[in-house]
């Protein structure tokens, strides 16, 4: 049974070492798509063996697939969510314009739910009576106003929010200038008629873990450590590095002699990215109880077998 909804967008997801760049890449070629990535370390310049960016993987025989918000800014930019969504807009707009699909590929869950679901984001001006008013509370009245606002912590997309003054003060000012009948109208003009068909690909938890250490295990070989060592040379601070998690936050912390050995290190961080992983999945279901269809993949080791299964999803569904 053909499908009777005019999808525009399709959407790759999955966890951390399953696969999705190899698949994302045959697929863009089978369907002549570009490939949009939704992946929030990628995005940075020099952040090459960490974040997995694996820039081989986008040729296939002798075509290069075009690919988009890969290296796009330097570890000056803090991208965040927001930077993503207008980002992918414009991209969107682009595929609307030549009748193409917008493909997205990628693991970050707040990323892929900004668009799938459409997160209102808009610029909102500083209002300093406000930032005043606010100048006289505590963090804790603060993080409760806030809790307030959003409609509950379930509500509250980045916790961090709740822990800095400078940070709650910002959620509150957007939160409140998001009610505003001014802001309803900025929104309505900034969004999108995003159709997006999601597709989505795992392994059984005990191939993912052996996945990540295999992965890792390369990485530290192929010079995870030296990289690290490398961008802070060029003058980013540990506690920059830090900020991006995971691989930079281990190995910029063994450099700075918090671990007793490399073995330690990458056998915490291994642990960590398995954590990692099980949030990404998590993400995911809760996008799906919010709503979301997510079609997915069988669990199946084989990358082949799951690719030809997603061609077999997007024929029916998307270009019937």
């Amino acid at each position: 049974m053909q499908s009777s909804v005019t999808y525009n967008t399709v959407m790759l997801l999955g966890p951390t070492a399953v696969g999705k760049t190899a698949i994302g890449v045959k697929l863009a070629d089978h369907f002549g798509w570009d490939i949009i990535s939704a992946d929030s370390r990628q995005v940075y310049k020099g952040l090459d063996i960490g974040s997995g960016k694996d820039l081989a993987e986008y040729t296939v025989g002798t075509k290069i697939i075009p690919y988009h918000l890969i290296d796009k800014v330097t570890l000056a930019t803090e991208y965040n969510v927001f930077m993503f969504q207008k980002d992918f807009y414009e991209l969107f707009d682009e595929c609307q314009k030549k009748k193409q699909i917008a493909f997205v590929v990628g693991g970050t869950g707040m990323y892929l739910d900004s668009v799938v679901r459409g997160y209102p984001f808009i610029e909102v001006p500083e209002n300093e009576l406000l930032r005043e008013e606010l100048g006289k509370k505590s963090v804790e009245e603060l993080s409760a106003q806030l809790v307030e606002l959003k409609g509950g912590m379930e509500n509250v997309h980045n916790k961090t929010d709740l822990l800095d003054r400078e940070r709650t003060t910002r959620a509150i000012e957007i939160a409140l200038y998001m009610q505003s009948p001014e802001a309803e109208q900025k929104v309505k003009e900034q969004s999108r008629d995003i159709v997006p068909f999601v597709i989505g690909t795992t392994l059984n938890r005990d191939m993912m873990h052996k996945n990540i250490r295999i992965r890792l295990d390369e990485r530290a070989k192929e010079g995870l450590i030296e990289e690290v060592e490398g961008l802070h040379a060029q003058g980013w601070s540990w506690v920059r590095l830090e900020k991006l998690g995971l691989e930079y936050r281990f190995v910029s912390e063994y450099l700075e002699g918090k671990f007793s050995s490399k073995e330690e290190m990458l056998d915490k961080l291994y642990h960590a990215i398995c954590q990692f992983a099980k949030r990404q999945e998590t993400w995911f279901r809760g996008m799906e109880k919010k709503g979301v269809p997510i079609h997915w993949l069988p669990l199946d080791v084989d990358k082949e077998v799951r690719y030809r299964a997603a061609v077999n999803l997007i024929e029916k569904n998307v270009c019937s």
